[in-house]
């Protein structure tokens, strides 16, 4: 009974109560959906990482940890792939030889990164392929060795498809190594940096350039069924390999681990402050409506309405009010995140800063279950607070004097 008055009450001045929903579901959309930028954004670097640089996991001799010399090497690779594909949750697996170097043209150098890959495999454990902008990733049959960089390099080199770019590197023997090589192929990923500091050849050419032998390699990349499974593997690996390093994409990047927990705290908070600063729109407004219905609760307690009823009616209409708005909110929250998740927003006009951040400029704005479930627990915790100084205003009422009240 006391639930059905509670409802009518909140009812009975209809705007009072649609300003105070609507300001709650305003709010509540504003913090879910900018929560869900943030995350967004962090998922997709994450994504990124995994799929164009790292893989989920990587297995190097320590040494070359410390300080990318290709000497360090993975013997046997080719046996120790097969021991890795015996694994249930591997999906795919490759090798690389890889060394930084001076790339230069007759414009101008840049330092890289060069990785030596085999491209039918590597194919399976990055995407960089499917990032192409121009020209084949290693399909053309041509003379010159063939080479892959990344847009940004491109127009700092000015070094477009068919032009020539010449490699710089350390051999193994600690001599000077040059080599020369012609532009297949140009990608760009959503990370600048990594565009400008990384190319591609085959894993021959490289290995012929810096004295490495056939079925040698600096890198193995494991792709496994789901990023979650990662860590599973790697302990397995590590049991297999004793003398190697392995390490999962979070171990490689724990950046990546440390602006999720943060965003993810962010959300939290920016909740909170929300909440805290709706409770005083509610507060003001059920004070008011102690303040209108003086007469009335004088009444209900001199026909004997206890206190505790008093306590409970009034408890009871703040949550009902704060739950219509919350739960209002939620539903468009979820919808409009529903939506734009599948649809993404386009930030072209912030594309450059972004790129250069690691971030792409189309972001897919999410929301896990457990956000929403923790969104709605206090919502409920701000009408027990939001109630607590109207209810005591109601309870130190005097029936006698409420009921001379006009």
């Amino acid at each position: 009974m006391l639930i059905t008055m509670s409802w009518r009450n909140v009812w009975r001045n209809k705007l009072r109560s649609l300003v105070v929903i609507m300001a709650i579901a305003v709010g509540l959309v504003g913090g879910v959906f900018i929560s869900g930028m943030m995350n967004g954004l962090v998922l997709q670097q994450t994504d990124n990482a995994i799929n164009n640089e790292i893989s989920d996991i990587q297995i190097h001799d320590p040494g070359f940890l410390e300080n990318m010399n290709p000497g360090y090497l993975i013997k046997n690779a080719n046996d120790k792939i097969a021991l890795i594909k015996k694994q249930p949750m591997v999906t795919a697996v490759s090798y690389r030889t890889k060394t930084v170097a001076m790339a230069g043209t007759a414009t101008t150098g840049a330092g890289v990164t060069i990785n030596g890959i085999i491209p039918e495999t590597e194919k399976t454990v990055t995407t960089i392929h499917s990032n192409l902008v121009e020209g084949t990733y290693f399909e053309k049959k041509m003379r010159t060795s063939p080479i892959v960089i990344g847009q940004k390099l491109s127009h700092k080199l000015k070094a477009d498809v068919g032009k020539k770019i010449v490699i710089t590197v350390q051999a193994l023997n600690g001599e000077m190594a040059y080599a020369l090589f012609r532009v297949e192929g140009i990608f760009k990923t959503n990370d600048s940096r990594f565009d400008e500091t990384n190319v591609f050849v085959k894993y021959s050419d490289l290995n012929s350039v810096l004295g490495i032998r056939t079925g040698e390699a600096n890198e193995i990349a494991v792709k496994t069924a789901t990023t979650k499974d990662a860590a599973t593997v790697a302990e397995n690996l590590k049991k297999e390999f004793k003398g190697l390093t392995v390490q999962t994409w979070s171990e490689i990047k724990p950046s990546l681990i440390i602006m999720t927990t943060m965003m993810n705290q962010f959300s939290y908070w920016l909740m909170i402050i929300i909440m805290i600063a709706l409770i005083f729109g509610i507060i003001n407004t059920m004070l008011m409506v102690i303040l209108e219905r003086k007469h009335e609760l004088g009444m209900l307690m001199a026909i004997g309405m206890n206190k505790k009823r008093v306590y409970k009616m009034i408890l009871i209409e703040t949550t009902l009010l704060s739950l219509s708005g919350g739960l209002s909110g939620l539903l468009v929250s979820m919808i409009l995140i529903k939506i734009l998740g599948h649809t993404g927003i386009n930030f072209a006009f912030w594309s450059k800063g972004l790129e250069a951040m690691g971030y792409s400029s189309f972001v897919f704005p999410v929301v896990s279950t457990q956000f929403y479930i923790v969104i709605t627990i206090l919502v409920i915790f701000t009408a027990i607070i939001a109630s607590i100084w109207p209810t005591r205003k109601a309870l130190k009422l005097n029936p006698a004097e409420a009921i001379r009240e006009e």
